[in-house]
C-alpha cells in the first residue's frame, strides 16, 4: 500500500506527539522533520529514521514528503502554510488555523490544485460523546435550539507553565491565552454542534491568576440567529474546575459530564405545551437517556488518519481548514468585545481585530512585556525556522 510520506515542522510537545500516532499508522510515515533546535531536529530525525532540518524552506525544497504537518507557535501557521500550499503540497496545521482571522483569510486565500488536501487538527470532532450529540441535534432530537451553556474551567495551568517557553502567553508570541491556547476545541464544537452566533458580549480577565499579559479567565454571552442564547466560561486558573455542556431545545436537553451524555426527551415540545397545557405548575413528560464514553484517546491519530485517507481515497474530510476559520474568528469576537466594552456583531472585521492586536504588541513591547528576541511577528516572518 502506498503511504503518505509526512515532514513535520516544529518538534514541541505536541509535534512529537503526532509524530508518533504518523509512525504507528499502516498509511503514513515521517520522511523529514524540522525544528529551529538543531540538536532536537537531529535526535528526532534519528529516532524515526528520516531527515533533519533547521529551516523549514528547505524541506519544502528537498520534495521528499507529501504533507506537511504544522505544529509551530500559532502565528507561524499562516506563513509556513502559505509557504507549504503555494509549494503544492497537502497541508494538516495543529489548532487554531491562525491567530486571527485576517491571517486566516490569507492562508484560506492561497490557490491550491483541487486534489491538494488541508485540514486543521479540531480532533474533538472525532469524540464519541461529541459525535453523538451531533447526531441527536441533526436528527432533529432536541428540536429548535434554545439556549446553550459551557462552562470548562479545568484548563488549571500554573505559572510554570507559562514559563516553559518565552513565546507563550503573550500578545506578540501566541496572541492570546486560554481562548487561543486551550479553548479552539471547545469553541469549534460550540460552532459544530450549535452554529455560529449573531452577536457576542465578551469578559475577558488579562492576567487575572497569574503573571501573564493575555487572557486567562473568559466568560462570553452569545446570541443566535434563531433567538437562542449562550454563555460560555473558561479559565485556566480555577481549581478543581467544571466542564459541563447544556444544549437545550423545544424537544429536550443534552447534557456532556463526566465521560457521560444525558439525552432527556420531552414527549411534547415545550413550545406546544405551554400554550395548549391547562396545568398552573406541570411540565411535559419526558425520558432520559444516559451513556457513558469515555474519552477517545486516539482523537489526533483518528483526525491524521482521516486526512491520509482523504489523499489517498478520496475520504471526506473532518475536519477541512476552511471550517477552521470560525473558532478563531469566535475566539477574536470574545477578546475584542471585551477590549472595547460592547458587544460585536459576527462577522467581525478583521482588519479591526488585527489592528487591536497589533495595538496590544505594541502597548506590551512599550512596558517591556514582549517576547525576548521574539521572532515570530505578527506579520508571520519566521526566521527563527
Amino acid at each position: 500500500m502506498k503511504k503518505v510520506r509526512f515532514g513535520v515542522i516544529g518538534l514541541g510537545v505536541i509535534g512529537q506527539q503526532h509524530l508518533e500516532k504518523i509512525a504507528d499508522l499502516k498509511t503514513t510515515e515521517v520522511t523529514a522533520v524540522c525544528d529551529i533546535d538543531q540538536n532536537v531536529s537531529k535526535a528526532t530525525a534519528s529516532k524515526y529514521g528520516c531527515a533533519s532540518f533547521t529551516k523549514y524552506p528547505e524541506l519544502l525544497k528537498e520534495r521528499i514528503c507529501d504533507a506537511i504537518l504544522i505544529a509551530t507557535p500559532h502565528y507561524q501557521h499562516t506563513p509556513i502554510g502559505i509557504d507549504a500550499l503555494k509549494a503544492g503540497y497537502h497541508v494538516l496545521i495543529e489548532k487554531p488555523l491562525s491567530v486571527h482571522k485576517a491571517d486566516c483569510e490569507r492562508l484560506l486565500s492561497v490557490p491550491r490544485d483541487k486534489n491538494q488536501i488541508f485540514a486543521i487538527m479540531l480532533n474533538l470532532r472525532t469524540d464519541l460523546k461529541f459525535k453523538k450529540a451531533k447526531r441527536l441535534i441533526a436528527d432533529g432530537e432536541l428540536g429548535n435550539i434554545t439556549r446553550v451553556n459551557w462552562i470548562v474551567t479545568d484548563w488549571f495551568r500554573t505559572d510554570a507553565y507559562y514559563g516553559l517557553c518565552n513565546w507563550r502567553a503573550t500578545w506578540e508570541g501566541e496572541g492570546g491565552g486560554v481562548l487561543l491556547n486551550q479553548c479552539p476545541h471547545q469553541i469549534d464544537m460550540l460552532i459544530w454542534l450549535c452554529g455560529m452566533p449573531s452577536c457576542v458580549r465578551g469578559f475577558c480577565g488579562l492576567g487575572k491568576q497569574h503573571k501573564i499579559e493575555v487572557e486567562d479567565e473568559v466568560t462570553a454571552y452569545f446570541e443566535y440567529p434563531n433567538g437562542a442564547t449562550g454563555v460560555f466560561i473558561a479559565s485556566t486558573g480555577e481549581a478543581p474546575g467544571t466542564n459541563r455542556l447544556e444544549i437545550c431545545g423545544d424537544l429536550g436537553k443534552i447534557l456532556i459530564e463526566n465521560n457521560k451524555i444525558i439525552f432527556t426527551k420531552n414527549e411534547i415540545s415545550a413550545s406546544d405545551y405551554i400554550r395548549t397545557s391547562k396545568e398552573l405548575f406541570s411540565r411535559p413528560q419526558n425520558t432520559t437517556e444516559e451513556e457513558i464514553l469515555e474519552n477517545n484517546p486516539l482523537m489526533h491519530r483518528d483526525i491524521i488518519e482521516n486526512f491520509s485517507n482523504a489523499i489517498l481515497f478520496g475520504e471526506k474530510l473532518i475536519a477541512p481548514a476552511e471550517e477552521g476559520i470560525y473558532s478563531v474568528e469566535l475566539a477574536n469576537a470574545i477578546l475584542y468585545s471585551s477590549l472595547i466594552g460592547r458587544t460585536v456583531d459576527i462577522p467581525i472585521d478583521s482588519r479591526l481585530f488585527e489592528k487591536q492586536l497589533l495595538g496590544l504588541i505594541e502597548a506590551s513591547r512599550k512596558n517591556g512585556l514582549n517576547v525576548k528576541n521574539n521572532t515570530h511577528l505578527i506579520k508571520g516572518k519566521t526566521a527563527c525556522i
